[in-house]
């Protein structure tokens, strides 16, 4: 199953698990009146653009509580949580029927009703640009009756229910009026969520609370205030509530400000990896990866690039503990493998590489020289990365590494241009997009045409079999027996070597809210630019 991603969207996703910055610019807000939540959503930038078109790649942070989508998908356990709908029902492998939820309004007081739902899915038909989660690759047809809207797909593709879930819904009677939905900026949006705009500058907005929101006794927070930019030393010192930054010894910098309050959540967010290109020799060749695999720590990887905020990854595709529930328990300890220099080179010399004195070379006597890719200004990328270069070179692999700007990286990364490149996956929140984003080889297009995802170009029939095999069951048991094999084909046949998880760096202070997710609670993932943040906003209490 295809899952359109434009290459911007692939960047946003690789900066988000792994640059080490923040933003930039003066940020003047400060909260502390009762109800007000600070929130650094929308920063990076000194002044914003006044857009709340919610198909638009510039929108604003803060649609995410204006509109809804039919179920919020939590990204940490792939869990749906009813929204505009009150649930769905898999009629058979290509037809999904959603109830939508009777007695909402949309904030200018009309009703909302299914035909909002039916016109914001045929808006996108109409003007594909606005698809931008590719919901009609799967779709072929839709039908309403009552307060039911059903989904009939192209194929077997019982997973689309969570494409369909997450797409935020317009209302017709404002949008059927537009013009040009392509370009417009909704500068006063009407939607349905807990949040309406309030004032608006281009240095700060607010969202006040929308007192006639179906679930209005959830929503603690009685507006929010969005900063354009955030420094670093703003989040610490102005009393954010909420905010999303990579602090170098966060421990001390953001919870030694206020250690009564301050706290973070630091889930992985995907898993950063070495892609090879399978298209060249000697990547093509299972055993040369399987040497890489063996010939570096992960565990040093990952504290060297992330300060031990978060670990190494396993080589079996999964996002752990996020995805526990379904570990192939036949695979010794969870797919984590150990360093072992004696296997790594057992392994390069069935590959046709040996050591000579301190280099390792191939049978011409020629050393292995290696070219690493990893995108420039991805300051804890490149920590990593250089701690895998020391470690090759241990071994007698010369390492050198490229560094393009991030654009320039994108197109190298998805037109194969790369020998090695230092690329992530995962993180949806459900295993079938992540093994389907990483192995699927609809993806495998030849070198020189740009991919949205198997960046490496694997190509596997027994793992195409199974992802179909997940497309068209919804049965546990089956799902997990498929899924445990994708482990297997990951685990043995190395198409990515594993090297540490991307963190999601959630900051929280529990002064004025509480209830915030956490490791304990997972609720929601920490991230301040996706639809989990409804998740968030409906279950933080008041402090008392």
């Amino acid at each position: 199953m295809k899952i359109k991603r434009i290459a911007a969207a692939v960047l946003a996703l690789a900066t988000l698990l792994g640059v080490s910055a923040c933003g930039s610019g003066n940020s003047s807000a400060q909260t502390g009146k009762s109800g007000e939540l600070l929130f650094a959503g929308d920063s990076g930038s000194p002044t914003f653009t006044r857009n709340f078109n919610p198909f638009s790649s510039s929108k604003r942070i803060g649609i995410n509580f204006i509109y809804e989508p039919l179920e919020v998908v939590n990204a940490i356990n792939g869990k749906a949580t009813p929204f505009l709908a009150t649930g769905n029902t898999i009629v058979d492998s290509k037809t999904i029927t959603y109830t939508i939820r009777q007695g909402v309004k949309w904030s200018d007081g009309q009703a909302f009703s299914a035909a909002d739902v039916v016109y914001t899915f045929n808006l996108m038909k109409k003007q594909a640009s606005l698809d931008t989660l590719g919901v009609w690759q799967h779709i072929s047809s839709i039908e309403t009756q009552g307060n039911t809207v059903t989904f009939h797909l192209k194929s077997d593709d019982i997973p689309a229910a969570t494409i369909i879930d997450q797409q935020l819904i317009v209302p017709k009677h404002i949008w059927e009026k537009q013009s040009d939905p392509v370009k417009w900026t909704n500068e006063n949006p009407v939607g349905s969520g807990p949040y309406k705009l309030g004032q608006y500058t281009a240095n700060q907005y607010t969202l006040v609370k929308n007192s006639t929101y179906w679930q209005a006794g959830k929503v603690a927070a009685d507006t929010i205030i969005l900063p354009a930019s955030n420094k670093q030393l703003d989040l610490v010192s102005k009393g954010y509530d909420w905010g999303y930054s990579y602090m170098t010894n966060v421990d001390k910098t953001w919870v030694g400000a206020n250690k009564q309050h301050n706290h973070y959540w630091f889930p992985p967010g995907g898993t950063v990896s070495l892609f090879p290109n399978l298209t060249k020799a000697p990547f093509n060749n299972v055993d040369f990866r399987k040497g890489l695999s063996y010939a570096i720590n992960r565990e040093k990887i990952a504290n060297d690039a992330e300060e031990g905020y978060v670990k190494g990854a396993p080589q079996t595709g999964l996002l752990l503990p996020n995805q526990k529930a379904w570990i192939n328990t036949s695979i010794a300890n969870d797919g984590d493998i150990a360093q072992d220099t004696t296997k790594a080179l057992e392994y390069f010399a069935k590959a046709g590489y040996t050591k000579s004195g301190d280099k390792l070379v191939d049978s011409s006597g020629k050393q292995l020289e290696l070219t690493i890719t990893v995108p420039s200004g991805y300051t804890d990328w490149l920590r990593g990365v250089q701690t895998l270069q020391s470690q090759l070179g241990s071994l007698g692999v010369s390492v050198k590494l490229q560094q393009p700007q991030p654009a320039a990286y994108v197109q190298q990364q998805n037109n194969g241009d790369f020998d090695l490149i230092v690329s992530s996956f995962g993180g949806t929140g459900t295993p079938f997009q992540d093994y389907n984003n990483l192995l699927n080889s609809e993806f495998a297009l030849p070198v020189g045409q740009a991919t949205s995802a198997n960046f490496e170009r694997y190509k596997n029939a027994k793992a195409d079999e199974l992802l179909a095999q997940l497309k068209s069951t919804s049965s546990q048991k089956e799902q997990k027996a498929a899924i445990d094999q994708l482990q297997q084909i990951v685990y043995d046949d190395v198409p990515v070597v594993s090297l540490f998880y991307g963190g999601l760096w959630g900051l929280f202070s529990d002064k004025n809210f509480t209830n915030w997710p956490s490791a304990s609670n997972p609720y929601a993932t920490p991230a301040t630019w996706t639809q989990n943040s409804l998740l968030i906003v409906t279950n933080i209490k008041k402090a008392k």
